[in-house]
């Protein structure tokens, strides 16, 4: 039952009122923690020298964010600076060649990077798929593929293909597998792409194309091969009205969430205080819930602030990157929650709705998403931790499906039916706020350790029951109340606007 009148503007002040103040007192408990432990001694290798004026240590237990912004901040920038500016003398030239300059200033980058070795490993499994793909056998192409990727995810062979690459930088291995593993699943979506393709075949010269594309390479987003390939083969360029004005809009917001972290890096040791399991038990139960949250608001502002840099430069180039990743503020279904969209939006097309249909029945929903958490549970590394995230992620959105299939069944559907609108939205918030906190305690496992994740766990449901539990439930609800009037309004904007171009 849709929900579509309007939250009165008592109700919508008084649960941001409750929400506001919940944030409020939660930060004040995590800066009051991470003043009292910055000299701790089990944070040592954590809590490094900072803002010196503001007598303020800096967290660095997220070692790739340290290493972007320090040591490895300038040949970022020198790398992508230079594809940004043969892009567009390219683009001004010979619009009909960019593609070529994109494919070869990509390789070059990545040869003088990381050598020759490597770009003749990654050549090794571009030529193998590319092969594979002639065949136009989907279920050869996942096999092959899954197996190159697993063959840099999985021991003995992820170390003899690493044994081809030396080097001492910091981010040798963060460029090796990250390059690596995006090389894979980019082949991939070539090979199953050409698989669709009715007649003749996609070239080795495309797929190269593809791949060596230099804002993408190591880091994603996963543009599928049949967008790429139909977006870089325009050759006549044209900026959509504003375009420009939301290119500079993306970059600089960018730039306020990279000074935002390094603030919160500051004055909230959010990776740091999960890692001292001797402090961690002594903090209030709101703290606690915080920092949990924190985490996954990290995790969320990491991945757009690394896609926002690298999309912005994909538009400069005519391109359409896959959107950025939802905030975990605006999340309470399992069906929405992802970090990375590209690969999300990879998984959907190939696996997920390849197997899963319409999403509507049980068993083929199921299966496909098992299939697909499958391929995660690779793409992401085998190990403990990652399998027991894979279940309980794949768990929650069956569940999901599993309470709507209830909900629509008798008695349950009659008595949803005999509620009003107001009191069929808060029966709503309330399930809402619930799987809101499990996918906080699902997706910490991925970001913490088991430890950490038990003890969250431990404590909100079990030691807090009831007042900590109830009262944080609430509050939960009133920002689930909040989301989901926002959506009402940006459902009710884009409705308005269809209609206006209907008329017209």
């Amino acid at each position: 039952m849709g929900v579509k009148t309007a939250l009165p503007s008592y109700e919508l002040g008084f649960y941001a009122l409750v929400l506001s103040c919940a944030l409020a007192y939660t930060g004040v408990g995590l800066f009051e923690a991470s003043r009292d432990s910055m000299n701790r001694r089990a944070l040592r290798d954590y809590v490094k020298p900072g803002w010196h004026y503001f007598g303020r240590k800096m967290d660095t237990a997220d070692f790739e964010w340290v290493m972007w912004f320090t040591s490895f901040r300038n040949p970022i920038l020198f790398a992508l600076s230079g594809h940004v500016l043969f892009a567009k003398v390219c683009s001004m030239v010979a619009p009909q060649f960019r593609s070529w300059v994109y494919m070869l200033y990509g390789a070059l980058a990545v040869l003088g990077t990381m050598g020759t070795s490597y770009l003749l490993v990654l050549l090794a499994h571009c030529l193998a798929l590319y092969v594979v793909s002639l065949l136009k056998q989907r279920w050869l192409c996942f096999a092959v593929g899954l197996g190159s990727l697993a063959s840099f995810k999985v021991e003995p062979v992820r170390a003899w293909q690493s044994g081809f690459v030396t080097g001492t930088f910091d981010l040798q291995d963060v460029l090796f597998y990250g390059g690596a593993g995006f090389t894979v699943v980019r082949c991939m979506s070539f090979a199953l792409e050409n698989c669709e393709r009715g007649h003749g075949h996609f070239s080795l010269i495309d797929l190269l194309k593809y791949n060596f594309y230099l804002p993408f390479f190591f880091f994603g987003p996963v543009l599928t091969f049949d967008q790429f390939h139909a977006q870089v083969g325009r050759s006549e360029l044209e900026r959509k009205d504003r375009e420009m004005w939301h290119i500079r809009a993306q970059a600089l917001l960018s730039l306020v969430g990279i000074l935002a972290v390094d603030v919160f890096f500051h004055f909230f040791y959010i990776l740091a205080l999960p890692a001292d399991l001797k402090l961690a038990p002594r903090l209030s139960d709101w703290s606690l819930a915080g920092l949990a949250y924190a985490n996954l608001v990290y995790d969320w502002v990491k991945a757009a602030v690394m896609f926002g840099v690298v999309n912005t430069i994909s538009r400069l180039d005519h391109l359409d990157p896959p959107r950025p990743p939802k905030c975990i503020t605006m999340l309470y279904v399992f069906a929405e929650t992802h970090f990375d969209r590209g690969i999300n939006d990879w998984l959907c097309k190939y696996v997920y709705d390849h197997l899963g249909g319409d999403h509507t029945h049980v068993v083929a929903e199921l299966g496909a998403s098992v299939a697909t958490f499958a391929i995660a549970t690779l793409w992401l590394g085998p190990c403990d931790v990652v399998y027991v995230w894979s279940f309980l992620n794949c768990f929650g959105l069956n569940f999901e499906l599993w309470v709507q299939k209830l909900s629509e069944s008798e008695p349950f559907a009659s008595l949803e039916a005999g509620l009003s609108e107001p009191m069929a939205r808060r029966v709503r918030g309330c399930f809402g706020a619930a799987n809101f906190w499990a996918i906080v305690f699902y997706n910490i496992l991925a970001l913490n350790s088991l430890d950490f994740s038990e003890l969250v766990t431990r404590r909100l449901l079990l030691t807090g029951f009831p007042q900590s539990t109830l009262t944080l439930w609430f509050v939960t609800y009133c920002g689930v109340q909040l989301v989901k009037e926002r959506e009402r309004l940006q459902m009710l904007r884009e409705e308005t606007e269809e209609a206006k171009e209907k008329s017209e």
